[in-house]
């Protein structure tokens, strides 16, 4: 048996691991109704993707940074939309939340500790990046005494 098919059997969460999808969501109950038809979407829907080399740059920038965006983490379809005008939402805390809301695509898991550089890098990132507007965010993290709000003081400071 395998180390994956055994901690599914489980139920345990291993630190540092994202999980997406089914894994994030498999012991809520739910119940789903098969239809025949697909609706169509209406044409208003379709939207073209911005493309601007500012969202490389913002992209390049966090990963400098080991940064997470909220924008990305939760496959938002925004993200070139904000980026190309200035616009990022960063999430502070890691990329991991400790709740399971099925309403939302971050991951879920057992998050790593917090960075103490975080803040510091935060700060140069937004510095550098030259952004006209930008969203301080977090993960859920429950399993800290705080729940992170020292951390998160520490990084809007």
């Amino acid at each position: 048996m395998t180390e994956t098919t055994e901690r599914k059997r489980r139920n345990v969460l291993v630190e540092g691991e994202k999980l997406r999808g089914a894994d994030k969501v498999r012991r809520i109950p739910l119940k789903v109704i098969p239809t025949d038809e697909l609706p169509t979407k209406p044409n208003w829907i379709r939207v073209k993707i911005p493309a601007s080399p500012r969202i490389n740059h913002i992209k390049q920038k966090l990963r400098e940074h080991k940064l997470a965006s909220v924008c990305e983490e939760a496959s938002c379809p925004n993200l070139g939309e904000c980026f190309s005008n200035g616009t990022a939402t960063f999430m502070i805390m890691g990329e991991i939340c400790t709740r399971r809301c099925p309403f939302c695509d971050v991951a879920h898991g057992k998050p790593n500790a917090l960075d103490a550089n975080e803040p510091t890098e935060l700060a140069s990132a937004i510095s550098e990046m030259g952004l006209s507007y930008v969203v301080i965010t977090s993960v859920d993290r429950d399993d800290l005494k705080d729940s992170g709000a020292q951390h998160f003081a520490n990084c809007i400071s």
